[in-house]
């Protein structure tokens, strides 16, 4: 049974999380396959709109804690933290050469790495009742990519607001707050990402690709801000970073990991991280 599964019918690409048993929890495996499934939306010449979805009860859970963020300590450090070895799903799609538009028809819980695949596509549909959670912040790793992507929507003091309390947020919240663009009733996502992407197919193939290709152009890189200040918000990334390096560290060694594997509050929360230098905040 393939993990992400792979139809093209009438000009739409489906591709299927398939690992229903574990609320499709991406393994390094699964990972992989769901970057292939990607790029061969991007090579196949008669798919023009990508619909991403899940099979089972969740949209997808998040990372496979177990098997992918359980790791020793140097291997964090050597990969730049608790994500697949294979690279950024951000590569085949924002690097798409066709500038397909994708749509993600999300239900059940989309947590961690799941809501960060759908805010990565350019439209989101949701069924009502949909719970979205950047899981990062509770497990004391920094949520800053997903702040980016939410304010990227015009999300503004919601995305502060849910990436500092990392708490669960409903779909019908995040259609209030333009992070979903259409909501759905329970069972019938992907029909209403399908009617979406008929209104996009209605369109000449030119204007979509210009139109998406600007997108992606203009699209802010994770370690990348937006906002009022880009290149002051950009050294704050860049010397942030060993701050970064040493709370996924913390989480690893200091209980989170094993209490989040055996579902328990961990025992320890890490000291504050040493104070950034101002100067990278000064405007200029």
């Amino acid at each position: 049974m393939a993990m992400v599964e792979y139809r093209e019918q009438g000009g739409i690409a489906y591709i299927t999380l398939n690992r229903p048993e574990k609320l499709n929890a991406l393994s390094d495996d699964m990972y992989v396959a769901l970057c292939n499934a990607l790029y061969q939306l991007n090579d196949d010449e008669n798919a023009r709109v990508g619909i991403v979805s899940g099979n089972g009860r969740a949209f997808c859970s998040g990372a496979d804690v177990k098997q992918r963020q359980l790791r020793p300590r140097e291997e964090l450090g050597r990969f730049g933290g608790p994500a697949s070895r294979q690279g950024n799903i951000r590569e085949p799609i924002f690097r798409s050469s066709h500038a397909k538009p994708l749509i993600a028809a999300v239900h059940g819980y989309a947590y961690g790495a799941g809501l960060k695949i759908a805010l990565y596509c350019d439209l989101i549909v949701a069924s009502k009742g949909t719970k979205f959670q950047i899981t990062e912040v509770p497990r004391g790793i920094d949520g800053t990519p997903f702040w980016m992507l939410l304010t990227q929507r015009g999300a503004g003091a919601f995305a502060s607001e849910v990436a500092l309390t990392g708490r669960v947020w409903l779909a019908e919240e995040g259609a209030a707050n333009g992070v979903v663009n259409r909501l759905a009733q329970p069972g019938e996502h992907v029909q209403v990402a399908e009617s979406l992407a008929g209104e996009i197919l209605k369109n000449p193939p030119l204007g979509r690709r210009r139109t998406r290709g600007e997108s992606i152009r203009n699209a802010p890189e994770e370690s990348a801000p937006v906002g009022r200040f880009p290149r002051e918000c950009a050294r704050f990334c860049r010397e942030a970073g060993p701050g970064i390096s040493r709370s996924l560290g913390s989480w690893k060694t200091n209980g989170h990991a094993p209490a989040l594997r055996a579902w328990r509050s961990p025992g320890y929360w890490a000291p504050p991280l040493p104070r950034t230098s101002s100067r990278c905040m000064a405007r200029r």
